[in-house]
């Protein structure tokens, strides 16, 4: 837990002191989804690029001829 009050204060640190609650809950969410996405590439829970353009280029064509 100590680890996530640090990473909070680093925070608080970074922003300007006129900053909103709001403010620092988007970066609060920011944060975490960047942790999860980091932790979901070091257990192999990704997508590669290649399939994802794929995936997208055969819906854009069908979506174009319908």
């Amino acid at each position: 837990m100590s680890d996530d009050k640090d990473k909070v204060r680093e925070l608080l640190e970074r922003l300007p002191d006129n900053c909103s609650l709001e403010d620092v809950q988007y970066h609060l969410y920011v944060m975490r989804l960047v942790e999860e996405g980091l932790a979901d590439a070091d257990a192999g829970r990704v997508i590669p690029q290649e399939q994802v353009e794929e995936e997208l280029r055969r819906k854009w064509q069908v979506g174009r001829a319908g």
